[in-house]
């Protein structure tokens, strides 16, 4: 689960869309992509069980204080051995189809890695979304918006979880975060300049992992609930 603006309700996954929560929609595309094993729904247990008794396949746990802790409450559930891959999709994303998730999958089974994130070029995100807006990033391969989807090697989560929350914290102080990246891969961010491999080795080097961004044709990965113009979105198109 995760916590919404004060304009939506207090838990985003559990804002009604139709005749189901958001976070239903997110856990049936995963339900129905054939690669997909075990679910763990991670958020509040107490208004979850009600929401999940009828799926068997659906393992439940509480969240924690961060996005990272309550990654690990639902990594500890599933007791993965090192070598097994956990796919990661937040919960305020109730586009999201069983195709989008098996196209990611499947490029992410292409190369060796630790760390797989989601991006959608802008021009597929407006071609078929027209008006939405999302925040994109210039890369000297395209112009991205993130998705909320990421494939992550079971056995780098704990080690990489302390320098992941440090990075997270830094995002609100520039200064700091600028001395941990580097002033020239900066500077070449901002005129544009940067490649999406420089940008996977520098976050690679900086959690110690290998990462990797995936380039969805699905732009319902990255269409997330955080504004009413989403949700009003969202509602629209599920209802149609």
């Amino acid at each position: 689960g995760s916590s919404g603006s004060g304009d939506l309700h207090p838990n985003r996954a559990l804002i009604p869309i139709g005749e189901k929560l958001m976070v239903q929609y997110v856990v049936n595309a995963l339900r129905e992509a054939p690669s997909v094993g075990r679910i763990v729904v991670v958020g509040p247990v107490k208004d979850l069980e009600g929401i999940f008794a009828g799926y068997p396949d659906v393992l439940l746990a509480e969240q924690g204080d961060s996005h990272i802790s309550t990654l690990l409450n639902g990594v500890k559930v599933l007791c993965p051995r090192d070598e097994d891959k956990i796919i990661v999709a937040t919960s305020d994303i109730p586009l999201l189809s069983s195709e989008a998730v098996e196209d990611f999958l499947r490029q992410c089974a292409q190369r060796e890695g630790d760390v797989f994130y989601s991006i959608v070029p802008k021009e597929i995100n407006e071609q078929r979304y027209p008006g939405v807006k999302r925040t994109y990033v210039h890369l000297r391969d395209g112009i991205f918006t993130g998705g909320n989807l990421f494939l992550i090697r079971a056995g780098i989560i704990e080690p990489c979880a302390a320098k992941a929350e440090e990075l997270v914290r830094l995002r609100k102080s520039p200064l700091a975060l600028s001395r941990q990246i580097g002033p020239w891969f900066i500077i070449k961010y901002l005129l544009h300049r940067l490649s999406l491999r420089e940008t996977e080795i520098k976050f690679s080097k900086l959690l110690g992992i290998k990462g990797y961004g995936i380039i969805s044709q699905y732009p319902e990965v990255g269409i997330d609930v955080d504004k009413p113009s989403d949700l009003e979105l969202v509602r629209r198109i599920l209802a149609g």
